[in-house]
Parts: structure tokens; sequence; C-alpha cells
């Protein structure tokens, strides 16, 4: 049997599913390889790259700004899983002019996504918003800040149904990043310095998560129960409504990269990060193909 470690770069939903699902059905064992599920969102770029990783848009921004050689094998949805949450009071972005938002650092990819929404708003995220930095979490000392009022605002991701969080304090979801900023987001990439795309291990991984995609889309049964195991908070029907909203129209069926995406999205996050935008979708999005 093969090994690999798989390294996740963020917490919940939008990295883990695709990978939970293909453990629990046993897809990794089918398929010959046995898969050490790192936690690596604190590790550095040259720890990470000597291991497959599920973080597509972190793998984008590394290779758009210091040139490691990342590609993507799988790509498991084009709509990232963070949301803006808000206290009573604003009603769009727009209105989070002069408010106090915690959100994801600049250089961090769900910082990047914020900006880029934030920009299409008609909001400078350095001189409108006051930013409370914070690193990738679970979002609890976000919620507390929500409720005791010392953030307006808060960006999110998907270890809560945010629009369940929201209906039960009477706060707004202002905007879902995926419905204005597409990206081939979460999946599996390597770096071939460390690790070959066509290497054993890493191709049985990436029949796994195909595989389990195809359970996301065919079995939402199954794949509900196992989004109560991230959701905790929430009920199964609120969960049930999560994946319907936001899960299953939106993950791909098979893994395979939207080009037309993926070159539009290197384009706006280069422009974000002031850096130049030069690679192709096709030099980093490499889904065509999977070997047996």
């Amino acid at each position: 049997m093969h090994t690999i470690d798989l390294a996740y770069v963020g917490r919940g939903l939008h990295e883990e599913l695709a990978a939970y699902v293909a453990d629990q059905q046993d897809y990794y064992a089918d398929e010959g390889v046995h898969v050490a599920l790192r936690d690596g969102c604190a590790w550095d770029d040259e720890r990470l790259r000597r291991c497959a990783t599920i973080g597509l848009g972190r793998a984008l921004l590394s290779r758009l700004t210091d040139g490691t050689p990342w590609v993507a094998l799988t790509v498991n949805t084009h709509r990232p899983l963070f949301w803006f949450l808000a206290r009573p009071g604003p009603t769009t972005l727009a209105d989070l002019a002069g408010k106090r938002l915690a959100v994801h650092a600049p250089g961090t990819a769900p910082g990047c996504f914020a900006r880029i929404v934030l920009r299409q708003a008609g909001l400078d995220p350095d001189r409108d918003v006051h930013s409370v930095v914070r690193a990738p979490g679970d979002y609890g000392l976000d919620l507390r800040g929500l409720h005791d009022g010392s953030i307006d605002a808060a960006y999110v991701g998907s270890t809560m149904a945010p629009e369940a969080v929201a209906a039960e304090h009477g706060w707004r979801l202002l905007a879902w990043v995926g419905d204005h900023f597409r990206i081939p987001t979460v999946g599996v990439a390597v770096d071939p310095t460390h690790i070959r795309p066509d290497d054993p291990a890493v191709q049985a991984v990436v029949r796994a998560h195909r595989r389990a995609l195809q359970v996301i889309h065919n079995d939402p049964d199954t794949t509900v129960r196992y989004i109560r195991t991230f959701l905790g908070g929430q009920t199964a029907e609120e969960a049930r409504a999560h994946y319907e909203t936001f899960i299953a129209p939106y993950f791909t069926t098979d893994g395979q990269v939207d080009a037309k995406v993926g070159e539009s999205a290197i384009a706006a996050v280069a422009a974000e990060l002031g850096v130049p935008a030069t690679l192709t979708a096709a030099e980093i999005y490499r889904t065509a193909t999977t070997a047996p």
C-alpha cells in the first residue's frame, strides 16, 4: 500500500469535506493508499510543500509570490465557502464603511478573497474598513465579538452554517464570497519539486476524492450526516439546508477545473497581491487525467 501526507490549511467543510468522505467511505483503502491527514494551518510554505495539500488558494498565492511550482490535480469547487456576517445595522457590503471587520490577513488566501470582494463593493479594505486581523480558526471569538459589540462584522468560514447562526442571533448574512468571486479552490495539489503529480499515491488520493465528490452529489443523506460532524452547533435541518444551498449546487462532480474561472481568478489574485500574473490556468490546474 502507498502512503502520503495530505495537509489541510484551513478548517471546516471548505477544506475537509471531500477528504472526510473519502476516508469514511474507505475510498483511500480501496485505492491502495494510506493517507495521513495533517493540520498544516500554521505550517510555513517550506514544510507544506513536502506534502500534498488540499488548499488550492494558498497554493496559487505561493506560486504567484514566491514561484513555488504547485500544480492542482483535482478541484472540489470554484466558489469559496466564506461569508460576511454582521450585527444589525449594515445591510450590504458597502455599509461596512467605517465599521470594524474581523478578517484574515491580506497575504492569506481567504484574506485576499475578502479584499477582492470588498473592492467590488466599492470599499478600499485599507482605508474604508477598520480591519481586526486574526488567524483562521473556528471563529468562536468572532461570534463573541459580534455578541458584545467589539466588532461590527466578521468574515467567517465553514466551521458553522453562518445563515443559521445569523437567523438565531438576529444578525445579517451580508454576502457569500462564492456569489462574488470564483476561483478553483480546495482539492489536491503537489509541488513537483518534492512529489511527482503522477506518483501512485497522489493519483490514488485524486481518485478517492473524485469518488467522494460523487457521494456528495448522489447521496445527500450520507453527505448531510457527515456534514453534521463539522456543524455540531446546527440542527439536522440546518445542516441539510446548508448542503442544499452552498454544497450540492457548486461542488464539482468530477474534480475538473473551469479554465475560464481559473484565468480570471489568477488575474484578480495577482492584481490584489500587486504581483505579475506570470502563469496560465493550464500551468497550475492540471485536472484532465488521472492514472489508473
